[in-house]
């Protein structure tokens, strides 16, 4: 069973000494195992006007990458850590992309993106890529993301996997590695994607990535 998670002032100042060194180098040191973030990018499918936001959108880098491949579309990012939105809002000016990227601290399981941001409408696609993995009221958050996402709109998700087709070694230490940033795969976050499917008019789709190293989740609501 999930231990109770900690209040939004446990879990920012948390984060930000999590990620005050760590930001600096996040981004190099992630790209070797944060793997299926791209195909999650490249199978996003937003249209011309459409609006997306990524809870836990950490260094960025996944928002830039969104905005270079869908050029027509607005881009929001919400992150519990300031630390780690002080090197995203860097990265976005340096990609010169401030004008369709906009940033602000928030927390996944609570944070409304068109009350932040001054929107006239919820985002059409809500993105978790790796965060569900370390945010502790994920069920909450995954709960809130449908709660807010409008008629038609989807959920993406991509996450560590169950690892059933890698050796038991490297799982052991790849769950040591994991821990030491206070994140791990949670099985339950499937079962969570699983339950929606049967829900008349959800569309739901799911991908392994490298022999279960990754999921994807997507869910698109009727």
């Amino acid at each position: 069973m999930d231990n109770p998670p900690p209040s939004t002032d446990d879990t920012k100042q948390r984060m930000d000494a999590m990620y005050r060194v760590q930001r600096h180098i996040y981004d190099i040191t992630r790209k070797y195992y944060l793997l299926g973030r791209d195909r999650m990018i490249a199978e996003l499918g937003a249209q011309p006007g459409q609006i997306v936001c990524e809870m836990g959108c950490g260094t960025g880098r996944n928002l830039i990458a969104m905005a270079r491949r869908y050029p027509n579309v607005s881009f929001y990012g919400i992150d519990a850590s300031e630390e780690m939105l002080r090197t995203a809002s860097r990265s976005v000016s340096r990609a010169g992309l401030a004008d369709r990227i906009k940033l602000a601290h928030g927390f996944a399981q609570t944070t409304d993106p068109a009350a932040v941001f001054g929107l006239d409408r919820q985002p059409e696609h809500i993105v978790f890529s790796y965060a569900l993995s370390i945010i502790p009221p994920w069920r909450e958050s995954l709960d809130h993301a449908v709660e807010i996402l409008p008629s038609g709109g989807t959920l993406h998700a991509v996450d560590f996997g169950p690892l059933s087709g890698w050796p038991l070694w490297f799982q052991g230490i790849l769950r040591w590695w994991l821990a030491l940033f206070h994140v791990e795969h949670r099985p339950g976050v499937g079962a969570w994607f699983a339950a929606r499917h049967t829900v008349p008019g959800n569309a739901y789709e799911r991908a392994a990535v490298l022999g279960e190293y990754a999921e994807l989740h997507r869910l698109r609501l009727p």
